[in-house]
């Protein structure tokens, strides 16, 4: 379907990195259109990979000097107020993987923006997708065909696919929004494996155990001294703004930046990561970490590796944890 999920030869992360950052620029500035425009669905929660995301989407705009006339998250989006302050231009939805009914209030805001704005351009970001309920895909699909002028970009072939039988709108393929952050630098690794392992609901049902002495964690949680900070360097930074919505973007840039740096800082830690989040993976090439993925429930991990960065040099898969951590020794014997 394109050049990357053909490709045969092994890529250093640098030269995937820069291949993948000139896809997505050359998809996002054939779709977003030009003007003022909104990016909303800043997600406001301690998940790294969804900061990684927004800082992605945000690097891609500053370069182009095109800062968000208006920002929103979940909690505080109003249309009114998204048309006072946005009279015009497109209308971008933050990327991710919650098109579908695995994360509802996502989907929710959605629908509420194609019907609030009938007519002017909305892109969605690219994002996976996942549905297990006909009814919910049929009623977004009649929202889409009312609307008249949404995109949707798509990070994985299924997604596309699904995408183009069911919705009457433009529908693109482009790599996730993360990697327009480029190579970030890796500290010092800790361990021999870090097991970075989703603890939500889309985690796969398997019961194989962590094998002793390999660090296991996840990153959905900040701790009580991470949350002081966070605010205290949000309160800073909105306190340095010059309008309502430049205090909100300060706020959610610091916020997204340290999110990510709590990541990149765990990632870190190992010599070899093993990881069922698909943001895990991203961040690794981004690291230059070699890495073993396992899929989530719903194949979002494979599905995006085999689109885009399958190809990484330091990329291995596994089907069962007790494969990976196997892969995993077998990398550090080979190291």
């Amino acid at each position: 379907m394109n050049e990357f999920s053909r490709m045969q030869q092994r890529l250093s992360a640098h030269a995937l990195i820069r291949a993948l950052g000139a896809e997505l620029d050359d998809v996002f500035s054939q779709t977003i259109p030009a003007g003022a425009l909104a990016l909303v669905d800043f997600p406001d929660h301690s998940n790294v990979g969804d900061s990684a995301i927004w800082l992605g989407e945000m690097a891609w705009l500053h370069a182009r000097n095109r800062t968000p006339a208006y920002t929103a998250a979940l909690n505080n989006l109003h249309v009114d107020d998204l048309r006072q302050t946005c009279p015009e231009g497109p209308i971008l939805i933050h990327g991710g993987g919650n098109f579908g009914t695995s994360w509802m209030k996502h989907e929710e805001l959605r629908l509420h923006l194609l019907e609030s704005f009938p007519g002017r351009p909305i892109v969605q970001l690219p994002q996976s997708i996942h549905y297990n309920d006909e009814a919910a895909a049929a009623k977004m699909a009649r929202a889409i065909e009312a609307h008249g002028a949404f995109t949707l970009l798509t990070r994985d072939a299924a997604s596309f696919e699904f995408a183009r039988r069911q919705f009457d709108c433009d529908v693109r393929l482009a790599p996730d929004s993360a990697l327009m952050m480029g190579p970030q630098r890796r500290r010092a690794s800790q361990e021999p494996i870090l097991a970075l392992l989703r603890t939500d609901h889309e985690r796969t049902a398997d019961p194989s155990p962590v094998p002793a002495g390999v660090e296991q964690v996840d990153w959905l949680h900040e701790d009580g001294r991470e949350k002081l900070q966070l605010r205290a360097r949000a309160k800073l930074a909105r306190l340095l703004g010059r309008g309502e919505q430049d205090k909100r973007l300060r706020r959610y840039q610091t916020l997204a930046e340290r999110r990510v740096q709590r990541g990149l800082a765990m990632l870190s830690r190992g010599r070899v990561v093993v990881t069922d989040r698909l943001h895990a993976h991203i961040l690794s090439v981004l690291l230059d970490i070699p890495h073993v993925a396992l899929d989530n429930n719903y194949g979002k991990v494979s599905g995006f590796a085999r689109q885009w960065t399958g190809v990484y040099e330091g990329y291995r898969s596994a089907t069962t944890r007790a494969e990976a951590f196997e892969i995993a020794c077998a990398e550090l014997g080979a190291s």
